[in-house]
């Protein structure tokens, strides 16, 4: 069966950003379309960011709990493994994308289950499940939400041994006995806090110096402390050769040195999902991410009728940047439909204009990392005149009241010649809930002299900010 229907925008890939960049037109007053050939709602739903927060969220509370007194007293008994995985199954809706297709009929977009692959200009080819193919065409865009998959790096036997993934390792229906997560940046941080704390025994492979390179150092450092105090046996700077598989049984090997695991989780970063949605087709290069501008759409495909938004063009690697970017790339083909002149200027609705120095982002270890714009590093490789200033958390009265014995640090970058922030990074119990001022902030592009005017109240944890600001000299 074979048929064609035309759209205003056709969008491929119906995680939460292709719903979100759908969305935003058909609200604008336009018709979309919406490919998927998997679960709608994507990686973040079922495999990625709701998962896994659930899985580390008992983990969060307890170590809570333990770390005041007359609370600590009161919890005698360890986490419900059972009860966990069963909250983590009602956050992924046990992998049923019923609620979501619900969701996108009543938002007034066109579904279409199957595999989407561009056939030149404005046009997408879906293979359905059923065989059937449609060829969709767009009157003013198509837009590429196709998000990224688990990169496997070329180690010897690695594929063989039947490695997990991050998408394994948020939905397994049991912690394995011994777990063997090569990688150090985010999910493998997370994965070996979750599975460490549901019994697992977690041998961490890294291969440089250090955790989570593209943060501050100090992050890495006081989540590697507490990775150890939990439990995980972690190595850094080891080079991992060969991997293999007899039975149940996965052994990984290190020059001389070998660990076994029942599983091992493949943590070392991701590529772009553009393999297989036909790019070569509009001289794109396959498996590549897609070069975009700051409204989302890719510079080189003539007559700019091609959109990128998430992971798939490689900018920013988290969901909520990824539906940033969809509201604002959604915004700009309405603009443009109407005929409208859109130039992609800093902190206009139709220019995703964040992610170049105001990026918040949440590591759910423990200690917890809350991050936003550049690091002291990168401004300074940015040119910058920079000053960084630093003060220790757990002296703020506030923090002391939320934990007996908080340890954690803030630290914030400064452009000396704008007296403005350009980056913060807090790391400790509950920092997350101080991100958002910070992002507001170097977004705002408040002066350091008009924060002083912005009083934290007393006590909480908030106060670090007063601290770090007399600390600057204010």
């Amino acid at each position: 069966m074979t048929g064609s229907q035309e759209y205003d925008v056709v969008v491929i890939g119906a995680g939460a950003v292709g719903e979100n960049a759908a969305d935003r037109v058909v609200q604008a007053g336009l018709t979309a379309a919406l490919i998927e050939s998997d679960l709608i709602g994507g990686e973040c739903s079922y495999w990625a960011c709701m998962p896994s927060k659930a899985l580390l969220r008992a983990t969060e509370i307890l170590a809570e709990a333990h770390a005041v007194s007359g609370a600590a007293e009161a919890v005698t008994g360890d986490q419900d493994v059972s009860k966990t995985l069963e909250r983590r199954n009602g956050f992924t809706s046990n992998w049923s994308d019923e609620g979501q297709a619900k969701w996108v009929a009543g938002a007034g977009i066109d579904l279409f289950r199957g595999t989407g692959r561009l056939a030149g200009p404005k046009r997408v080819d879906v293979q359905g499940k059923e065989g059937e193919q449609t060829t969709l065409t767009a009157r003013h865009a198509v837009i590429a939400a196709t998000g990224s998959r688990a990169m496997l790096p070329p180690i010897d036997g690695l594929a063989e041994a039947r490695p997990w993934t991050s998408r394994e390792a948020t939905s397994a229906k049991a912690p394995p006995r011994r777990l063997v997560v090569i990688g150090g940046g985010v999910v493998a941080v997370e994965m070996a806090t979750a599975w460490r704390a549901l019994g697992s025994e977690v041998v961490m492979l890294v291969r440089g110096p250090r955790l989570l390179r593209t943060l501050e150092p100090f992050a890495g450092d006081l989540v590697l402390t507490g990775l150890r105090e939990m439990g995980v046996d972690v190595r850094t700077e080891v080079e991992v050769e060969g991997v293999s598989r007899d039975g149940n049984t996965v052994t990984v090997g290190m020059g001389d040195d070998t660990v076994d695991g029942d599983q091992v989780l493949v943590a070392t970063g991701r590529t772009a999902g553009t393999s297989d949605i036909g790019v070569e087709t509009v001289g794109l290069i396959p498996g590549e991410s897609l070069e975009v501008d700051d409204t989302c759409r890719v510079t080189g495909v003539a007559e700019g009728w091609l959109y990128a938004t998430g992971d798939v063009n490689g900018r920013r690697l988290l969901t909520h940047m990824g539906k940033y970017q969809a509201r604002a790339c959604g915004s700009a083909i309405a603009a443009r439909a109407r005929g409208e002149q859109v130039d992609g200027a800093a902190w206009e609705p139709t220019s995703a204009t964040a992610d170049h120095g105001a990026t918040p982002s949440v590591v759910f270890s423990s200690p917890t990392v809350a991050s936003v714009g550049r690091t002291e590093e990168e401004a300074r490789q940015a040119g910058l005149n920079v000053r960084a200033v630093s003060y220790e958390i757990g002296d703020v009265s506030g923090a002391s009241l939320y934990a007996d014995g908080y340890t954690g640090t803030a630290k914030i970058v400064l452009d000396e010649d704008r007296r403005i922030l350009v980056g913060a990074t807090f790391v400790g119990p509950g920092v997350q809930e101080l991100l958002h001022s910070a992002t507001v902030a170097i977004v705002g592009e408040v002066t350091i002299d008009r924060l002083w005017h912005a009083v934290p109240s007393y006590p909480t944890i908030s106060e670090v900010w007063l601290r770090l600001l007399e600390t600057y000299g204010l």
